[in-house]
């Protein structure tokens, strides 16, 4: 059996509250719980106040190998209880697609209003020479 620390959701609709719990991990986000290990209020406006751990109970349970999810590792990190690794996606900050096309698109507007500009000023061909 894999255990887990994770979020579950408590709270009403448009007031999240969170329980920190140890799951199996094959049971759903706010189903069965082993124990509850602490809150994650987001809403509270003092952001030192918005985690409540036991710290002891964590450190039993990473002891016996429970994994943290990305979210609990970011505040276990923060309590001092676990480092967690930087992540780094490079391909993130990469533009899709269509604003790819569209960069490119008007990129080449630029240029050709650009060359238009720096053209000399000619008389057209096929128009009639003054006189």
């Amino acid at each position: 059996m894999s255990l887990k620390l994770r979020l579950s959701r408590a709270g009403t609709k448009k007031r999240p509250y969170y329980h920190v719990v140890l799951a199996d991990a094959r049971s759903p986000r706010d189903g069965r719980f082993i124990e509850k290990v602490g809150t994650y209020d987001p809403k509270l406006a003092d952001k030192s106040k918005r985690v409540n751990l036991l710290v002891e109970r964590i450190q039993h349970w990473l002891g016996v190998g429970a994994q943290p999810t990305d979210r609990v590792a970011r505040f276990l990190d923060a309590a001092g209880l676990l480092k967690r690794e930087a992540r780094n996606n490079p391909e993130r900050a990469v533009p899709g697609k269509k604003s790819t096309e569209r960069a490119e698109e008007k990129a080449k507007k630029a240029a050709a209003a650009e060359a238009a500009a720096n053209a000399p000023a000619e008389a057209p061909a096929d128009a009639p020479a003054a006189e």
